[in-house]
């Protein structure tokens, strides 16, 4: 390409950026969805263009309007530029949580649905107008996919519900890469079939395209799961740096498109999707929350650029490709929507059921599935999509030109006919309006919002020596407005128990989860630990929302337990004597458990300022209460590791302070700073020194198990009197070994594989109803071994002990040489039988 031509690229991209800011104001003032704005633009841009390069009034634009309609639109190119964009930004930004709560009804709509509508279509033009159902089944393919970009900005300017939000975006970005790829396949038998002279397809070319599909969909996904770990993984290891991590995400999601599209035969739309929702998920608590914002910062103001850009690019092509419309081609058009309705309402009111039917979804309302219907609206990407076929070679120009003319009319109706009505069929529907509980909580937030700021206008009033007149005439406007508010509204009487308690545990989870994010962003908790306290947060979030009480308690109750990855560490620990991995488990639950502490602590006083007030004195007791349970929960298992590990505690302590110091002096630098007291020289060595104290501090202490055998035997009285041969030769017997609360240490009837010694904690022997305690300083398990029988009792750990372990054939051979040894075993495994039968009779 010439300088001039590199030039006037260049010059013509930036005018359409202009263009396209200046749409954006427009639009709001106008309430129209700004695809609709960009599309009729990019129509009127290129339609002004032919007319000026062809009419004979002038010829003074004609190089200008030259380019626009003579503008080279490669499809691939487009979709290998934009497309990888515009997915990993749309599930980096979508709440994937969420989303899997509506999986099985939004695979429905972006799987199932894609293929119904494309056979709708593919057999309805095909029976209708004659055409190959080849072709038509390509055209379906085409125009499956939706753009939700125009539908999702009505429904957050006019406040529609989140659930059907959620179930659009979810649709849509799963609906591209199943249409790319039936398209892709689609296009493959087209172009074998007219080479081999096959006008039909038959069963080998159906079943070699549902394999290649399924081939692409799946291998797409796997390779988008893997990929996205990768670089939830590397961006740790950018230090902080926001452009580094926002670069690192923009390249993979280019790697991974083009990798798996063109590398190794997968569906690179897919592996796009799935990575960026693997990050979504993950990434949060690998870098800082202020840098995660930074990231989606980012990423909407590319997503913008490229939705944006690949909208009017495409656009400006739609007089070419529209130039010669017939009424066959409106009736070829008409007829499409029509059977794309049919498609789509088969799996929505006949399909969708059944989920519910299943207990695989909760139920999807006729009024939103109405507006998923007529939400339908095609975009850009189909536009490319049908480019695309009139690239291609090997296919008639008959088809082409049917192809791309009822494709592109039909992204025009849906724009202009369904984009246009969208908003009056919600507002006709009600699902612009609050249920009555939200009308409820919105008067009662608006009585204190006011009531706060009547406060507030009278403190500036007398900081700031406003006349007392106009101080009493805003305060008193605010004061009238609560009033009114006020006397609506009566919480208590209006919303029933149930449904307030639900709402006030879905704030507090989502508070604690806000805390949790703070601790996060003072880098006072590992990455772990903030992974599994935002799941364990999200986890009492949806608890609390699906289930209220009953299903934020049972999150409560199972918060504490010994996750998976935790016991394969124990299993570790005990079969392979590998202690590292436990002992990193047990600092991360450490950490997790002083975390859930402070979380806690602030919770509380957000009870009594916000939940209280907002929802009444009987909901903010119920939910002190439940507070105070998990407070006590946690402070007796972070009691239980501090009596074991005490000196652990502290470091993580003093390490917790110290970060908070930090980020107390970082805060005062950046104070002083934009005061104009520090310029950049000293600010920068300040901020400098910070950071070398934080480096080192940046891993958590390494937690010592305590389970040197040396120190151990030291703690028991049986071994005090043996000398020194003997006690080196009970040293090189005796196993460590590790047990956590509530550990079920041997069963009753197991057969005798050892004697067990407490060096620390204590054990809980269990014969039928009977309990005795055992602590430190005493054994079990000898009395199978004595009397060659199995094990009498069941024996479980009541907190973390460090036990010796001494194996049942050693056992054996140390009592036959040492007599007075077999004596104690003997006398003390006496006392227990008799205790037992006594206990019996």
């Amino acid at each position: 390409m010439t300088t001039g031509g590199i030039t006037g690229l260049v010059l013509t991209l930036a005018v359409l950026l202009v263009i396209i800011a200046g749409i954006q104001p427009l639009a709001r003032r106008l309430g129209v969805a700004s695809n609709v704005l960009l599309a009729a633009v990019g129509v009127a841009i290129g339609a002004l263009a032919a007319f000026l390069l062809f009419t004979s009034f002038t010829d003074v634009f004609n190089e200008a309007a030259r380019a626009v309609v003579y503008l080279r639109i490669e499809s691939q190119t487009v979709i290998t530029i934009f497309l990888p964009l515009l997915l990993f930004q749309t599930a980096l930004t979508i709440d994937v949580r969420r989303l899997v709560e509506d999986i099985a009804p939004i695979l429905l709509l972006a799987v199932v649905a894609v293929v119904l509508t494309t056979a709708s279509i593919g057999l309805g033009l095909s029976a209708v107008f004659g055409v190959p159902i080849l072709g038509c089944l390509l055209l379906g393919a085409i125009v499956a996919t939706t753009d939700p970009a125009a539908v999702v900005a009505i429904f957050r300017d006019i406040g529609a519900p989140g659930r059907l939000t959620r179930l659009v975006e979810g649709e849509s970005i799963l609906n591209d890469a199943t249409a790319i790829a039936l398209f892709t396949v689609l296009m493959g038998a087209l172009v074998t079939a007219r080479a081999t002279g096959i006008e039909e397809p038959n069963a080998d070319m159906a079943w070699q395209a549902l394999s290649d599909l399924g081939i692409g969909l799946i291998g797409g996904a796997l390779f988008g799961a893997l990929t996205g770990r990768l670089v939830v993984m590397l961006l740790p290891l950018l230090d902080d740096i926001k452009p580094a991590e926002a670069t690192l995400t923009v390249a993979a999601a280019y790697i991974i498109f083009v990798t798996g599209e063109y590398g190794i035969g997968v569906s690179g739309v897919v592996a796009a999707v799935v990575a960026g929702l693997v990050v979504s998920a993950q990434g949060r608590a690998h870098i800082s929350p202020e840098n995660w914002r930074h990231l989606l910062a980012v990423w909407d103001q590319i997503a913008f650029w490229a939705g944006s850009m690949i909208f009017v690019l495409a656009a400006l092509v739609v007089p070419r490709l529209m130039a010669d419309v017939d009424l066959y081609d409106v009736l070829t058009i008409l007829a499409l929507a029509l059977f794309a309705l049919i498609g789509r309402a088969i799996t929505l009111w006949l399909l969708l059921p059944v989920l519910s039917m299943l207990k695989l979804s909760t139920r999807v309302t006729h009024r939103y599935r109405a507006v998923i219907l007529w939400g339908g609206l095609r975009g850009a990407l189909t536009l490319v999509l049908a480019l695309g076929v009139v690239e291609a070679p090997g296919l008639s120009d008959g088809l082409k030109r049917f192809v791309a003319v009822t494709a592109t009319g039909y992204v025009l109706f849906t724009l202009f006919v369904n984009g246009t009505t969208l908003r009056p069929l919600i507002s006709w529907l009600g699902l612009d309006r609050l249920s009555p509980v939200g009308e409820v909580l919105r008067r009662q937030v608006l009585a204190l919002s006011l009531t706060d700021v009547r406060g507030a206008v009278e403190e500036a009033g007398r900081r700031y020596d406003v006349s007392p007149s106009v101080v009493r005439e805003i305060a008193q406007s605010y004061a009238r407005r609560a009033d009114q508010v006020t006397s609506d509204t009566d919480v208590e009487a209006e919303i029933a128990d149930r449904e307030r308690l639900g709402v006030g545990l879905v704030a507090l989870a989502v508070r604690e989860r806000g805390l949790i994010l703070d601790l996060h962003d003072r880098r006072t908790l590992s990455t772990a630990t903030v992974d599994r306290l935002l799941r364990l947060t999200e986890a009492l979030l949806e608890g609390g929302r699906n289930e209220g009480r009953l299903g934020y308690m049972r999150v409560v109750r199972t918060a504490l337990d010994f996750e998976r990855g935790f016991r394969f560490a124990y299993w570790l620990h005990r079969r392979l004597r590998m202690d590292r991995p436990l002992a990193r488990r047990l600092a991360n639950r450490f950490e997790m458990l002083l975390a859930f502490r402070l979380a806690i602590q602030e919770l509380r006083p957000y009870v009594d300022e916000r939940i209280r007030p907002m929802l009444g004195r009987r909901i903010a007791e119920l939910i002190a209460d439940m507070l105070d349970g998990r407070a006590r929960q946690v402070a007796g298992a972070l009691d239980a590791m501090r009596l074991q590990y005490p000196d652990y505690a502290e470091a993580l302590e003093r390490r917790f302070l110290a970060r908070m110091a930090e980020r107390h002096e970082l805060a005062r630098y950046d104070t002083l700073a934009q005061e104009g007291l520090l310029d950049a020289e000293l600010y920068d060595d300040l901020y400098r020194g910070v950071t070398r104290a934080q480096s080192r501090r940046d891993d958590l202490p390494r937690l010592d198990l305590g389970l040197d055998t040396d120190e151990l035997m030291r703690r028991l009285p049986l071994f005090a009197d043996l000398g020194d041969e003997l006690r080196a030769r009970v040293r090189q017997l005796l196993r460590p070994v590790f047990v956590l609360p509530r550990t079920v240490i041997f069963r009753q009837g197991d057969k005798g594989d050892g004697v067990y010694f407490i060096s620390s904690g204590a054990v809980e022997v269990r014969i039928e109803d009977r309990r005795i305690r055992l602590g430190r300083g005493d054994f079990f398990g000898e009395m199978a071994l004595l009397d060659n029988r199995p094990r009498s009792a069941e024996i479980a750990a009541l907190g973390y002990c460090q036990l010796l372990f001494l194996d049942a054939d050693d056992f054996r051979r140390l009592m036959r040489r040492d007599p007075d040894l077999l004596e104690t075993f003997e006398s003390i495994a006496r006392a227990r039988a008799a205790q037992n039968r006594s206990a019996a009779t």
